[in-house]
């Protein structure tokens, strides 16, 4: 038999993080998923799906330290259902995806904020790395180049420029 889900959502509150009586963490977290599609009438409808998602272990406290509402996560594990009893001793149930996987979808950039402040590519990114330049000595170069034996093909080892086109004009501030 196959117990196995997979969604894609973003979360619609705070991850909620409580530990168990013998002290592992889990974590609570509840998660959107749309889709729309088109009526008989030719109307568009959009259609949201709130998920229930219990997450384990050292990815529960990633979770709640890493994860706010809003944020985008692709979430893969089973259905699991509880059973439990309401203040009136009534028995409910309550179905949750138990995870295994939870995968943080959004950029560093593009996760919520708190505050709506305007931070650079190089404060969302990290400033990129200088590429090096042609007067270092030959074969010091680091980034795993591989200088090619003396009977190699002719101009392997030269100097080829920055390897990547905003390196070379400045455009450190491009954010792609």
């Amino acid at each position: 038999m196959l117990n196995k889900v997979m969604i894609i959502g973003r979360l619609g509150r705070d991850p909620e993080l409580r530990y168990t009586q013998s002290g592992s963490p889990v974590a609570s977290l509840n998660i959107a998923t749309d889709e729309s599609y088109t009526d008989r009438e030719g109307n568009k409808v959009d259609r949201t799906e709130w998920h229930r998602v219990s997450v384990f272990q050292r990815q529960a406290e990633n979770c709640a330290n890493y994860l706010t509402k809003g944020s985008l996560v692709f979430v893969e594990g089973s259905l699991q259902t509880r059973k439990w009893q309401d203040q009136q001793g009534q028995d409910r149930y309550t179905t949750e995806i138990k995870a295994q996987r939870v995968q943080f979808l959004d950029r560093k950039g593009d996760a919520p904020r708190e505050t709506g402040g305007g931070r650079g590519y190089e404060e969302d990114y990290g400033a990129p790395a200088a590429a090096p330049r042609g007067n270092a000595p030959r074969g010091s170069q680091t980034g795993g180049a591989r200088q090619q034996p003396q009977g190699g093909r002719k101009g392997m080892d030269e100097d080829l420029g920055p390897a990547f086109p905003s390196e070379a004009s400045n455009m450190d501030d491009v954010p792609f």
